[in-house]
C-alpha cells in the first residue's frame, strides 16, 4: 500500500497533481480542491498522504494534505453508493473539520450542495458516518441548527450559484444578522 508520496511537483491541475520522486518516477494523485490549495507550484517539494484504490481496470492513487482528510475519505468511500470521485467532491466542499461538523450536525443540505450528491446519498452519509466520525474529534465541534441564519444564508448563496466554499468565504467577514442581511453582505462582497 502506498501511504505517502513525497517529491517535486511536476504537474498541478484542478483535479490532480503529478509528483516526481527521487527515483525519477512521476505519481499522478487525484486531489480535492482543499488539498490542491496546499500544494505548492511546479518544481517545489511536497509530501502528500496517499491511498491506492485497486480496481479491475485501473490503479488509482488519491492524495491528501492531511491525515485527517485521508481518514475522512476512507470513511466516505465506505458509505454505500459513494465512490472515490464522489468522496473527493465532498472533500472539496470544505475542510475535514467543517465536513465532519456538518455530518455530526446532520446538515444534509450542505452535503447536497456538492455536485453528484443527491438527497438520499447525503442522508446516507449522515446516517452511516455520524457515529463513526463524531467520537473521533478531539476538539469540540460547533453545531449549527438548520434554522441558523448563517446556514440559511450559505444555502441561499449556493442556490444562487456560488460553490459551498465561495459561500463560506463570502460569509466569513459578515457581521451577525438575519439570513437576508448576511446574503446582502455576501453579495456586496462578491462584487469587489
Amino acid at each position: 500500500m502506498i501511504a505517502l508520496v513525497a517529491g517535486d511537483v511536476a504537474i498541478r491541475r484542478p483535479d490532480h497533481v503529478v509528483i516526481e520522486t527521487a527515483g525519477g518516477v512521476g505519481y499522478r494523485l487525484a486531489v480535492s480542491s482543499e488539498t490542491l490549495r496546499q500544494v505548492p507550484g511546479v518544481g517545489r517539494r511536497v509530501s502528500l498522504h496517499a491511498h491506492l484504490v485497486v480496481r479491475d481496470d485501473a490503479l488509482a492513487l488519491y492524495g491528501f494534505a492531511t491525515e485527517e482528510e485521508r481518514e475522512l475519505f476512507l470513511a466516505l468511500i465506505g458509505v454505500q453508493s459513494v465512490g472515490p470521485k464522489v468522496a473527493l467532491a465532498v472533500l472539496s466542499g470544505g475542510t475535514p473539520r467543517e465536513l465532519i461538523g456538518a455530518v455530526v450536525a446532520g446538515d444534509v443540505a450542505r452535503l447536497q450542495s456538492v455536485p453528484g450528491i443527491g438527497k438520499r446519498t447525503a442522508e446516507r452519509i449522515v446516517v452511516e458516518l455520524r457515529e463513526k466520525v463524531g467520537p473521533v474529534m478531539d476538539d469540540p465541534i460547533v453545531v449549527t441548527r438548520a434554522d441558523d441564519p448563517r446556514s440559511l444564508a450559505r444555502e441561499g448563496l449556493v442556490g444562487l450559484g456560488f460553490s459551498a466554499q465561495e459561500a463560506e468565504s463570502l460569509l466569513a467577514s459578515a457581521p451577525p444578522g438575519s439570513a437576508e442581511d448576511l446574503i446582502a453582505h455576501a453579495l456586496r462582497g462578491s462584487r469587489r
